[in-house]
């Protein structure tokens, strides 16, 4: 009988880890909480922390040597983790908006990244309880409720019209108009980085993104569709997106895919 892999082992325990956290954002958002985001004593912050604190100390634990970049800890300087080989990268709670407007499209996000790549991902949907996991060159999975995991895989041949998926809270001149280019399509719109796990499970072809993102909004989701089968790269260059490379940690634009061909027919200005 084959055992588990010490990574499939870690994952695992990631899956748990994200698991809690997603109950100690329920516990707030089953309150009457104000629709203030990242205020001192809003109860969306209280999640965020909750959220933080649980990953952080739980990660700590796992694996004492690794150390955290949090989104609620991003006062740790460059010169410090860019000496870092392997650190996890995390986002307690991604997806403010959808929080706040209790469409329940909000995730937790944790990343292992070593080599300025993800090599392990796991993004969690509280409100439905699905974990999207992966390791790339290993395989990804989604599992609902607890019940397991289940392969999932990306649609390596998009056929018009294509399956875009992208920002429920950020409109985009600049998309729209890139859209038009790309030909027939149907949009559907989807908060935080579920977008990117739609890609990965093949309901969706490409989520193109034009607008500012965080590092650990998106470190998660594209192990996951790198698990998958697919691709995040900057836009123009087709270029894996990088991690830790520079002190900012906004990325560059972006786009993930299943079939090459979406990058390939992408418009360029």
């Amino acid at each position: 009988m084959a055992h588990p892999s010490p990574a499939s082992d870690l994952l695992a325990s990631v899956e748990k880890i994200a698991r809690r956290a997603g109950q100690e954002i329920l516990d707030v958002y089953g309150t009457d909480f104000e629709s203030r985001a990242k205020a001192d004593d809003s109860p969306l912050t209280e999640a965020d922390l909750r959220a933080h604190r649980l990953i952080v100390a739980a990660l700590r634990d796992l694996t004492p040597d690794i150390p955290v970049l949090s989104e609620e800890s991003a006062e740790i300087p460059f010169s410090e983790r860019s000496q870092w080989p392997r650190y996890w990268l995390v986002d307690p709670l991604d997806g403010t908006k959808e929080f706040v407007s209790r469409n329940g499209e909000f995730t937790v996000n944790i990343a292992l990244i070593a080599g300025h790549r993800p090599e392990m991902g796991v993004v969690h949907i509280p409100v439905t309880d699905t974990t999207y996991s992966g390791i790339p060159g290993v395989g990804a999975w989604r599992d609902t409720g607890g019940r397991g995991r289940m392969s999932i895989a990306v649609r390596r041949v998009a056929k018009p019209p294509l399956r875009v998926v992208g920002s429920r809270s950020h409109g985009n001149p600049a998309l729209d108009q890139a859209l038009e280019a790309l030909g027939p399509h149907e949009m559907k719109p989807a908060g935080s980085s579920i977008k990117l796990c739609l890609v990965a499970d093949g309901s969706a072809d490409l989520y193109p993104r034009l607008g500012p993102t965080s590092e650990w909004d998106i470190a998660a989701g594209q192990a996951v569709v790198e698990a998958a089968g697919g691709q995040v790269v900057r836009l123009p260059d087709g270029q894996a997106l990088a991690y830790n490379t520079k002190a900012g940690i906004l990325n560059p634009e972006f786009l993930a895919y299943g079939d090459p061909v979406c990058f390939r027919n992408w418009p360029r200005n």
